[in-house]
């Protein structure tokens, strides 16, 4: 009865695959939360340096600039769930076989090192997969409400899994809680295999480098698409180092140790979740000056570590600019999809998510020694003040300041396309 109430307000409940693909959008975010704050306190425990720290976290973004322009041909070309699974499936070997390293005691930083590489390939494939799989499963009159409703199940998946792993870490260690993880991503794989999507249909057979040639077209056809993965580029760089990888060194010192990280990560999840339900019914009418706004607003993360807010007033800082992140999340997810065309959206969302996290990496081999030079703080300053340089040079294109939220596919005059796995 509940659920027949729900599936008559929400109407993409309605499609079978993707109540299927919601369910892995619940299970697995739980259990990439255990690995967010297991791994992280993993090496502080070891090592204690925030410079080994950024060296581990650099080795998971850093397969990014290779294995995500390959997701993304690949993706337009196979079903997206079979990717998918197979990034879940090495997520899930590489975070288990750390956890059972470090609960034996005899990891070590190497181990660390190549392991977390690992599961960067696997997060590498993940973005342009998942992006490509909405439109083939659900309708473009539904692709707000999918978007709103997959990313609500993910980021509430989130937040009780980071504030159930701060717990498992302080309380019995961080080697239970990638465990953890591996356990629950592999539990997502007879789901995903259950879905019925299907890859485009191709005509002619064409080499990946020409695939990869023709979706960089369509990328940088849209001024307004590399202006703002541009600026994302620089805010992601800025932010990761100053907040992800510096983060954690500034609860255990100041905080209160790796539940409170916990407690923040948790914190942002509920944010997320926040905007999730209004992005439910908000459509701005400028969705793309939102977007390039929220990227200054979120200076915000690491100015509240660098000036030592308490732990409450970090939490309630984080929760709102998850509110925030999360409308833009959706709204770029929606734009995308609206304004580029099918058969290219896995190879252009790959150019995106390239663009975007190809200097996090520099961000977190930067942050960590920086920091030991100069300051914790003095290097979280340095971080805002570079998220919102780069968020005001982006808000100077017309294209940015002028598209509107029904411009589009989603445009009356354009058929909307039928679900294909309902």
């Amino acid at each position: 009865m509940v659920w027949r109430a729900a599936a008559r307000r929400f109407p993409v409940l309605a499609i079978r695959d993707f109540r299927l693909l919601l369910a892995d959008r619940l299970l697995a975010p739980a259990a990439v939360a255990f690995s967010v704050v297991g791994v992280s306190f993993a090496v502080l425990d070891l090592t204690g340096s925030t410079a080994d720290l950024s060296y581990v976290l650099a080795a998971q973004i850093a397969p990014a600039l290779v294995f995500t322009l390959i997701s993304g041909v690949v993706s337009d070309r196979v079903p997206p769930q079979r990717v998918i699974v197979a990034a879940n499936v090495v997520i899930a070997v590489s975070e288990g076989l750390l956890g059972v390293l470090v609960l034996s005691g005899g990891v070590r930083l190497w181990h660390m090192i190549v392991l977390e590489t690992l599961t960067g390939v696997g997060m590498a494939v993940l973005w342009p997969a998942m992006q490509s799989m909405l439109p083939k499963i659900v309708p473009d009159e539904l692709l707000q409400q999918a978007n709103a409703v997959s990313r609500l199940a993910m980021n509430g998946a989130q937040m009780g899994g980071a504030a159930v792993a701060g717990l498992v870490v302080a309380a019995v260690g961080p080697g239970w809680a990638m465990a953890v993880c591996g356990v629950g991503l592999l539990a997502t794989v007879p789901m995903l295999l259950s879905i019925r999507a299907s890859g485009h249909e191709r005509t002619d057979e064409t080499s990946m480098v020409r695939d990869l040639r023709d979706g960089w077209s369509e990328f940088r056809s849209h001024t307004w698409l590399w202006t703002i993965v541009a600026q994302y580029c620089v805010v992601l760089m800025a932010w990761y180092g100053g907040f992800q990888v510096l983060g954690p060194p500034v609860a255990k010192e100041h905080l209160g140790g790796a539940a409170a990280w916990g407690a923040i990560t948790a914190a942002e999840a509920l944010g997320l979740i926040v905007g999730g339900v209004i992005s439910l019914r908000f459509t701005p009418r400028r969705p793309l000056l939102l977007v390039v706004s929220i990227g200054a607003i979120l200076a915000v993360s690491p100015l509240s570590l660098a000036m030592r807010w308490p732990l409450v007033a970090i939490c309630l800082a984080t929760a709102v600019l998850g509110v925030f992140l999360e409308i833009m999340m959706v709204q770029w997810s929606v734009t995308l999809t609206r304004n580029v065309p099918p058969e290219k959206l896995a190879r252009v969302s790959a150019y995106d998510a390239l663009g975007s996290v190809m200097a996090m990496p520099v961000g977190a081999l930067v942050a960590g020694p920086l920091a030991d030079e100069i300051g914790l703080s003095a290097t979280q300053y340095g971080a805002a003040a570079l998220m919102v340089a780069a968020s005001s040079l982006a808000i100077l294109p017309r294209d940015v300041r002028r598209m509107r939220s029904s411009d589009g596919r989603s445009a009356p005059s354009v058929p909307a396309a039928s679900p294909s796995g309902s």
